[in-house]
Formats: C-alpha cells, sequence, structure tokens
C-alpha cells in the first residue's frame, strides 16, 4: 500500500511539473526561429554570466528531457550554439543522460509494478531477454534516431535493467547523436530546419553502429561455436536430420514430429518401446489402481444400501490384468507403428561418439550412424538409498513391481510422495498391511498442508500405518524374517515386513552413453542441464523429458518434445522457447489430488500476495449422490482481480476436473468469465462454477450493491 501510494504522489507532482512548464508557456521560446533571433542576446548574457547560464541551460534541459516534453533538439542545438562543440558536447552529454535517467527512474516508480503485475506472463520472456541482453538492446536503440529517447526511458523503466548499466550505455551511446547535434548547433544560422540535421546518408551511419552490438555477437557466437566443436569432424553430409536415443514418451513425440515434419529421423531404444510409462509406470499403475479401488467400492457398499456384497482378489488374476492391459496399449508406441510413420526404429544401444555421431549396437552388431541434430530421451529410473542391509531383503521399486505375482502380506513402503502414496493405497485394497516411511513430517510434501491432512485421514482410515518424519537406517534378518529398523523422533523401532517398495523419487538416465566424454553440462539436480530451447551445452544437441526435468510427467515430455523436434529441425529460422507455467499434474490417491500453478506455500516462498477462494465438495449434490463428497477446490488469484495465480483439487476426479483450470490460465480466462460459463448439473464440473462463485462473493462491491438496495426501496413506491 505504501508503494502504491508513493507512486501516485510522484505521478501527481510529474503531471503538476508538466502543467507548470505549460502554463509558462516556456516552449514557445524552444523554437529554431526563436533561437536564431536571440542567439547574440543568449551568446552575451552565457558570457558575462558562465556559472549561472550553464546552470539555468543544464536545469531546463534536464526537466524538458526528464518529463518527456517536446524541446530537447533544440535545446541540443543551443548547447552548440552558446557552449561551442567541445564544451557543449561534453555538457549535453551528462545533462541529456542525467535527464533520460530520471525519467528511466519516474517511469519505473510509477508504471513498473503495476505492468509487471499486470503483463507478468507476456512480459516473461521479455524480461528474461533484457537480463541477458539488455545493454546490447540498449545500445541498438539508443543509436537508432527513429526511436524517440523518451519513449525508451519509459519503456525500459519498466523493465529489470539495472539504473547504472542504465546510465552509462545511455551516455556511451548518445554521445554520436549528441555531438551531430551540437555541432550542428555551432552553424545555427545555416539551418532552416531540425530535419536537416539527419541526413540520409547520416541515418544508414546510425543503422550501421545499432546494428554493430547485434554484429558483434553473431561473430562472438560463431567464435565460441567454432571453439566449442573444434576437437571434433563434422561430417560433409548426414544420415539423418535428426537422431532421436530413447522411446519413451518424451522420444515418441519428437520423433513422431520430426516424421510428421517430412525430416528423416533414426529413433533408438534398446529396451521396450514406450518407455517406463507404459511398461512400469502409468499404464501398470493406473490399472492397479482401478482394480483395487472396485474392491474397496464392493466393500464399502453396505453406505449405499447393498448388503451382503464381498469380493476377494486373486493377486496374480490381477498382476495378469496388468500385463494384458499393458500388452493391449502398446500398439500405440510399438515399431510397427511408427515405422509406419516414416520412422526409422532401432532397437539397440547408443552411444554418442561425438555431437554428429551416434554408434549403435544390436543383434547385427554394431555400426555409426551421423545426424545434423541429436535428441536425448533417455528418461530416468527409481533410486535407490544406501541402506545397510537392503540388497539382502525383498525390496522393489516401481519398475519391478510389477514382477511380483504372490501377494506380500507385510510390504513396507519408503517414500510418502505420489508413486509412494498410489501404491500403497492400492496394495492396501487388494488385502496387504501396508506401512509408509517417510522422512518428511507429511505426505505430499510438495502440496499445501490441508491436501496433505486430507490424505493422511483417508490412508489412516482404510488402515495403512504412516510412519512420517521416521527414516529405515538399517535392514535386519532374523530366522527368514526381515524387519526394518525405524529411528522416528529418537525412538528406534522394528517393522517386520516380507517385501520393501522403495518410492523416493527417480533419477534421470545420464550415464554410459558417451554424455561424459562430450563434457555434455549436467545440472545441480543431476540432470542433463537445457537452456529454455531444450539444448544442451552442445547446441545441436537437445533434451527432453524426465532425462531433462525439471518436471517427471508424461506429459511434460511431451510437451518438451514438441520444443525438441521443432527447435532442432527449423531453429535456423526460428526458435521457441518451452513454458511450463501451466503443467498440470494430478496423484491418482483417493480421492485424486491435482494441481496446475501456484500453492499457497509455494507463493509464500516467493513473498506473493494473493486471495484464496475455497469450496468444499460435501456441498455439491453430485458428489453427495455419488457418496464422494469429500475434499475441496482451492483457487488463488491476484489481490482484487480474478487473475487465477493457481488451482489445487482434492475430489473425486481431481485430474479431470482440473484441465477447466489449465484452459482458463492459458488462455487468460478469470474467475468471472468460470462462474458466467453454463455447467451441467449434476456434474462434479459444477465444483469449479461454485468456486468461481467463492470467488465472486468475497469480492462483491459493497458500494454498489448498497446503492443498488436504496434504488430498490425506491422503486418499492407507487410513482
Amino acid at each position: 500500500m505504501r508503494t502504491l501510494k508513493g507512486s501516485a504522489l510522484v505521478a501527481l507532482l510529474v503531471v503538476i511539473a508538466v502543467l507548470l512548464v505549460y502554463l509558462t508557456d516556456i516552449q514557445q521560446w524552444l523554437t529554431l526561429e526563436q533561437l536564431k533571433t536571440h542567439q547574440i542576446q543568449l551568446q552575451q548574457t552565457v558570457n558575462q554570466h558562465p556559472i549561472r547560464g550553464v546552470l539555468l541551460y543544464s536545469a531546463i534541459y534536464i526537466v524538458f528531457t526528464s518529463l518527456a516534453l517536446p524541446g530537447a533538439p533544440i535545446l541540443t542545438l543551443a548547447g552548440g550554439a552558446l557552449f561551442g562543440l567541445f564544451w557543449g558536447s561534453v555538457l549535453v552529454s551528462f545533462i541529456s543522460t542525467i535527464g533520460a535517467s530520471i525519467a528511466f527512474l519516474l517511469s519505473r516508480n510509477i508504471f513498473r509494478d503495476w505492468v509487471q503485475k499486470r503483463f507478468a506472463r507476456q512480459l516473461k520472456t521479455v524480461n528474461q531477454g533484457i537480463e541477458k541482453d539488455g545493454l546490447a538492446y540498449l545500445v541498438t536503440i539508443r543509436l537508432l534516431p527513429i526511436f524517440p529517447y523518451f519513449m525508451i526511458n519509459v519503456l525500459m523503466g519498466i523493465t529489470p535493467i539495472k539504473l547504472w548499466p542504465y546510465y552509462w550505455v545511455s551516455q556511451l551511446s548518445m554521445l554520436p547523436a549528441t555531438v551531430i547535434y551540437v555541432n550542428a548547433g555551432t552553424q545555427v544560422g545555416k539551418i532552416t530546419s531540425v530535419a536537416d540535421i539527419m541526413t540520409l546518408e547520416m541515418f544508414l551511419a546510425f543503422l550501421l553502429l545499432g546494428l554493430f552490438p547485434w554484429l558483434a555477437k553473431l561473430v562472438l557466437n560463431r567464435i565460441k561455436h567454432i571453439r566449442l566443436y573444434r576437437q571434433w569432424q563434422k561430417p560433409a553430409s548426414f544420415d539423418n536430420n535428426l537422431i532421436v536415443i530413447g522411446a519413451g514418451s518424451g522420444g515418441l513425440v519428437t520423433a513422431y514430429i520430426a516424421a510428421a515434419l517430412k525430416a528423416k529421423v533414426t529413433l533408438i531404444e534398446k529396451n521396450r518401446m514406450g518407455g517406463d510409462c507404459l511398461n512400469t509406470g502409468c499404464v501398470p499403475s493406473k490399472t492397479l489402481i482401478k482394480t483395487s479401488r472396485i474392491l474397496y467400492q464392493i466393500a464399502s457398499s453396505h453406505h449405499y444400501g447393498v448388503s451382503k456384497a464381498s469380493a476377494q482378489a486373486d493377486f496374480a488374476a490381477v498382476m495378469q490384468h496388468v500385463a494384458q492391459t499393458i500388452k493391449k496399449i502398446a500398439p500405440h508406441d510399438s515399431v510397427e507403428r511408427y515405422r509406419d510413420l516414416g520412422v526409422n526404429v532401432i532397437q539397440g544401444e547408443a552411444r554418442l561418439e561425438s555431437p554428429w555421431h551416434v554408434r549403435i549396437t544390436d543383434n547385427v552388431g554394431s555400426r555409426v550412424i551421423t545426424g545434423r541434430n541429436i535428441v536425448i530421451a533417455t528418461g530416468a529410473g527409481p533410486a535407490e538409498p544406501e541402506i545397510e542391509g537392503l540388497r539382502e531383503c525383498p525390496f522393489y521399486t516401481s519398475d519391478t513391481i510389477w514382477s511380483l505375482q504372490e501377494k506380500p502380506q507385510r510390504l513396507v513402503v519408503l517414500g510418502g510422495g505420489p508413486i509412494g502414496c498410489e501404491l500403497a493405497q492400492a496394495f492396501a485394497r487388494l488385502g496387504v498391511d501396508v506401512t509408509i516411511v517417510e522422512r518428511d513430517t507429511r505426505l505430499l510434501a510438495r502440496e499445501d498442508e490441508d491436501v496433505s491432512e486430507q490424505l493422511h485421514c483417508q490412508l489412516v482410515a482404510e488402515g495403512i500405518a504412516l510412519m512420517t518424519g521416521a527414516e529405515v537406517t538399517q535392514i535386519v534378518s532374523h530366522k527368514d524374517k526381515f524387519f526394518a529398523r525405524l529411528e522416528q523422533q529418537g525412538e528406534k523401532r522394528d517393522i517386520e515386513f516380507d517385501a520393501m517398495l522403495l518410492a523416493l523419487g527417480r533419477q534421470a538416465n545420464v550415464r554410459h552413453f558417451g554424455l561424459e566424454e562430450l563434457g555434455i553440462q549436467l545440472s545441480p539436480r543431476n540432470t542433463v542441464a537445457v537452456n529454455p530451447f531444450m539444448q544442451t551445452s552442445l547446441p545441436n544437441i537437445y533434451a527432453c523429458g524426465d532425462v531433462a526435468g525439471p518436471y517427471q510427467f508424461t506429459h511434460a515430455a511431451a510437451h518438451q518434445a514438441w520444443f525438441s523436434a521443432v527447435n532442432a529441425l527449423l531453429g535456423r529460422f526460428k526458435k521457441f522457447k518451452a513454458d511450463y507455467s501451466y503443467i498440470p499434474w494430478a496423484t491418482f490417491v483417493d480421492p485424486e489430488v491435482a494441481r496446475v500453478g501456484l500453492n499457497e506455500q509455494e507463493a509464500r516462498a516467493r513473498h506473493m500476495t494473493y486471495d484464496v477462494s475455497k469450496y468444499s465438495l460435501n456441498e455439491l449434490d453430485r458428489a453427495i449422490t455419488d457418496g464422494v463428497d469429500r475434499g475441496f477446490i482451492k483457487v488463488l488469484t491476484v489481490p482484487g482481480k480474478d487473475k487465477i495465480l493457481g488451482v489445487t483439487i482434492v475430489g473425486e476426479h481431481a485430474g479431470d476436473l482440473i484441465a477447466e483450470y489449465v484452459l482458463a490460465m492459458k488462455h487468460n480466462i478469470g474467475m468471472n468469465k468460470i462462474l458466467g460459463t453454463p455447467h451441467i448439473y449434476p456434474t462434479l464440473a459444477e465444483a469449479n462454477k461454485y468456486v468461481a462463485g467463492v470467488w465472486k462473493q468475497q469480492h462483491k462491491p459493497e458500494w454498489a450493491l448498497t446503492w443498488l438496495a436504496r434504488y430498490h426501496q425506491w422503486m418499492r413506491h407507487d410513482r
């Protein structure tokens, strides 16, 4: 509030100053004719009182440039006429830059916060560009006289560029034009129009000067490129436009797009087509979750008035059903399908030998193929901790758990994140005694506390033992029995188990296929480091999906794949930056948890202010009729506005309901428009409209409603 008041005060003072200038009609003196007429008189005054003359001239110049008033060209000519070429150039150079810097600060104080908040999404790319190349950009527009200086001052004030770099770059880059105008001022009697100063030849000279920073940058980038690749011999021609390593979600979509763009693309996969999602991740886990949910619903059917309903899982048959589901979906990702699409699919092991050479080892032998560009899509694998005795016990990961054919009686799940919670609940509903051990103090630590609390209560109600704030320090065995030794709040205890599931996150597959030898940089998270265009430290090599991060979702990998493919194949014409602003995700526990954008803990960590609108699903008619009246929808919005910052949904089909908010955020649709959109009754989707109603209720214009009540009261009288 204090910042807003300060900006308003500054704006008011600027308006008053501008009005005073216009009311005093000082501008009538700032014409070429007046300068010519009074040049001798002004010169005599300056000669008699040089310090006073300099100070008065400087003050007038700074006021006009800082307030963006017309007249700066005439004042610059006056500098040459009154002080000569050298001293006039020195004086005008400093005071014009001071005036520009004051205008810059006024714009920053008055406009920046409002503009940056109002157009945050649109300005994100601009801000990043300014932070990276802002000084070169400033030099260019300062040197080109087609850009009005006052406009440059105002626009640059709302960017992240700092004052001191702005000052000295402005002074240096405005100096050529300053000297030209001051020199013209020394010959003011011969000038008939200010436009006479800027001839076509002069404009072309400035154009070349303006382009110099960019030309220099191109040359430097070329030198950097040569140094980067000088240790390898680039082929004269290539076998492929694109080589893709890895046939998971990211690799498959990359190859699909490349083939659709009529490029020659080779896709290499050493294991199974479809990657983790098809074979060990999304497909098998959601199949298992569906079966376990059916069992849970039958067991809970007495709530619906159904008596004597019961069911028992045949564990081996359940796992066979999972395998059959994978088999049924597999043709979507098969070798045959992609070859029909025009992709050259090779099932073998790939190794990078240079930025363009890939060695393939398969059942045919070993050979090298070349590609102008390469995309790394090698995915990730389960993290396996160093726990004493772990290798001697029956443990599984999210990749290997599907090999189980006999149901374990007691399962310990290490990790209370999405994978751990999903599979723990599924196995518990299949009749397994499950214990979750989570190092953090709560489940789903990336979500808000009310989300964790909702899930915690549900899992406890289903009989799952939750050990939060705990850590397994050792695995011990005794008489063919296995025990997990836990430490929780300083206390130690042993938990017996038949099987252990490691669900401690996934690590990017970055080893043993040539990244180290090529010197491709990794991020602090041990993923392949990529820039916004999905390029690695070798620009012709790209990466997408789990191996690149920051998200490990199938849909995020597909999203990145588009940028990788298009930038690799068409980047010389136009490159696109990957945008993660609207990446949604869901945890398929029951009730589901879905989110897009910010939640409260992330907003607080960024010191952001926000409004919260929350609607409980126990008030929703369809949720009540279906017996799933638990959970909530929580929407974060810009204070006082209907712009959506983020949405969290806990409830039945949360992963489906979140789509409306992804669309809304992507296309800048606010809560008012969601409220005004018809939703079918009775559906779960109505909850999206009702939470918009909560927002509206919290932001209703009380003053308008007060006057509306008075109007209706007045209308009740006969008139």
